[in-house]
């Protein structure tokens, strides 16, 4: 009998590396997942502290309205002549997602924490995923990618985990914040490659702010329903709606920054213009009800009885039949002339506006409507059903997915090509085939 030879030797070894090999990269994605993570609840953690109490200063003295456009030729001055690339905000995160350039600059987390404060404690109209996504960005690219000189995927793989740590975090959804970093850079393309790191970064994330002592927005748990062939028809008209609403504000939002830009030469003096122009409207529509998150206006949607037993049925509405039409023009009146903050969170409040008045149009439950709106045009807008259904289940409840997935994924089809952030791709299936001219 002949002894084995190496290579029949190294065959008997191959099964045990093919199992070790996947373990080893899943326990260091783990670990790096969990440096994010930290870095992004830390700071996620600090934003939130100190965007509540901006707020509850903006409240007690609403005087400081008023310094609305002097404070937006502040931030304009110091983005034209100290931001550089990270001006572009989650744009260059999802750039560099795809190709990598250049690191992100570690002045865009001080950067974009300090405006985006400022935007909100004089009345700007503005959200605060962008600010979370884009301080865990900068601080894992620089602490963690550029210290270890990662490069190519592993660099790919700790931005995305970024983006996870940051959404989850800030607002509390840890699985949609891994689902929606893996959904967001290319529409209609989920990358599993990055599920690992994502995943644990958001929860990480998530648990830090929480173990802090950080509390996010309280939601209603809503009362599920019976799905009739009547309710189906329902939530498909507003689910189109949602696709509408989410259209025109991406629309509304971009030819806003073009009106801007193409209007006034100098950059600076464009969040001036729109300080002026929203301290105005505050006063032509007679509420303030419109600036900073407008959360209140998002909660009364939900119904009188929000709150009241912690569910929710039809409900009553309680905003103003055009609320969700004012918040969009306030929202893209202030980032579109330059002010710094997110969309999410203004988007929430349209949704769940539009839904309620829709469905106390269409004598559908309020609740329910409101529910799926504050997760529907989200989709619509930034194009990931996927990320917005299950963010709908953990802020609301399980029990009413169907009809989250309804809303968001017809959102999504009918919002129309373009999304909010700049970096963002389509896939090429996705992409609308070329025209062929005549006679060819």
């Amino acid at each position: 009998m002949t002894g084995a030879t190496s290579g029949d030797r190294n065959r008997g070894w191959r099964p045990l590396t093919s199992h070790v090999r996947p373990l080893v990269a899943a326990v260091r994605w783990v670990g790096l997942g969990s440096i994010v993570g930290v870095l992004a609840g830390l700071s996620s953690a600090a934003f939130l502290e100190l965007l509540d109490r901006v707020t509850d200063t903006r409240l007690e003295q609403p005087w400081l309205l008023w310094l609305l456009p002097l404070a937006g030729f502040a931030i304009g001055l110091v983005y034209h002549f100290g931001a550089g690339t990270a001006a572009a905000g989650n744009g260059l995160l999802l750039e560099e997602i795809h190709e990598q350039r250049t690191w992100i600059p570690r002045r865009m987390a001080p950067l974009v924490l300090g405006s985006t404060l400022v935007t909100h404690l004089f009345g700007g109209s503005a959200g605060r995923e962008g600010t979370a996504i884009q301080m865990s960005g900068s601080i894992s690219d620089n602490l963690v990618s550029r210290t270890a000189r990662f490069t190519g995927a592993d660099r790919r793989l700790v931005l995305t985990a970024a983006v996870a740590g940051g959404f989850g975090a800030v607002f509390g959804v840890p699985f949609a914040g891994c689902i929606f970093a893996l959904e967001v850079p290319t529409a209609g393309r989920f990358r599993h490659d990055g599920l690992v790191p994502a995943l644990t970064a958001a929860v990480v994330g998530d648990q830090v702010v929480r173990r802090l002592g950080v509390e996010h927005t309280p939601f209603p748990v809503v009362v599920p329903v019976d799905l009739t062939v009547g309710l189906i028809a329902k939530l498909v008209a507003v689910g189109i709606a949602f696709g509408l609403a989410a259209r025109v504000f991406t629309g509304v939002l971009h030819a806003c920054k073009r009106l801007f830009q193409r209007l006034i030469g100098w950059a600076p003096l464009r969040p001036l213009v729109g300080g002026i122009v929203v301290v105005a409207l505050t006063y032509v529509v007679d509420t303030r009800d419109y600036l900073g998150l407008s959360l209140p206006l998002m909660l009364d949607s939900f119904g009188t009885d929000a709150f009241g037993r912690g569910s929710v049925g039809a409900g009553v509405v309680g905003v103003a039949t055009f609320a969700f039409a004012w918040k969009l023009v306030f929202t893209v009146i202030t980032l579109g002339s330059g002010f710094q903050g997110g969309e999410v969170t203004p988007l929430f409040v349209i949704g769940a506006t539009v839904g309620a008045t829709v469905g106390d149009v269409l004598g559908a439950p309020v609740a329910l409507f409101a529910a799926m709106g504050v997760v529907a045009v989200f989709s619509g807008a930034t194009k990931t059903p996927i990320a917005c259904t299950v963010m709908g289940v953990e802020l609301f409840s399980a029990a009413i997915i169907v009809p989250l997935a309804i809303g968001c994924v017809l959102a999504y089809l009918l919002s129309g090509d373009d999304g909010i952030y700049s970096g963002q791709r389509v896939a090429p299936g996705l992409q609308p085939p070329p025209q062929r001219l005549r006679g060819q």
